[in-house]
């Protein structure tokens, strides 16, 4: 399991930023740079196989491991009418991106709301 391990920290070693930023294409004439947010992790672990108080599998050992990851498109890198290069982000993903963050401000707020009224009692 351990080559299997050093076989994927090699792979994935430098991957970040080649996979961040994409290949230029032409759509409709004008090139575009696409842009993403890229993630992964690996994990892995095993049991040494020895019997006793804190062995799960008995006379034999376990190994075992995963991954996963994703890719959120943020936007592409284009030129505007100046030739000025300008990022475009899109549009979906900046309010999936918001998300969390209005919920977290509606939540201080009622906090603070509670707070005050409950002050006021």
């Amino acid at each position: 399991m351990a080559d299997a391990f050093s076989s994927l920290v090699e792979a994935f070693r430098n991957v970040g930023v080649a996979r961040a930023y994409g290949a230029p294409v032409l759509v409709g004439g004008e090139e575009l740079v696409p842009v993403a947010l890229v993630s992964f992790g690996f994990g892995g672990g095993g049991d040494s196989g020895t019997s006793g108080a804190g062995s799960s599998t008995g006379a034999g050992g376990a190994e075992g491991g995963g991954g996963g990851g994703f890719v959120l498109p943020l936007g592409a890198y284009t030129k505007n009418a100046q030739g000025r290069v300008v990022f475009r982000a899109n549009t979906l993903t900046v309010l999936l991106g918001l998300v969390p963050v209005v919920c977290a401000v509606g939540m201080s707020v009622r906090g603070v709301l509670k707070t005050v009224s409950a002050g006021r009692r």
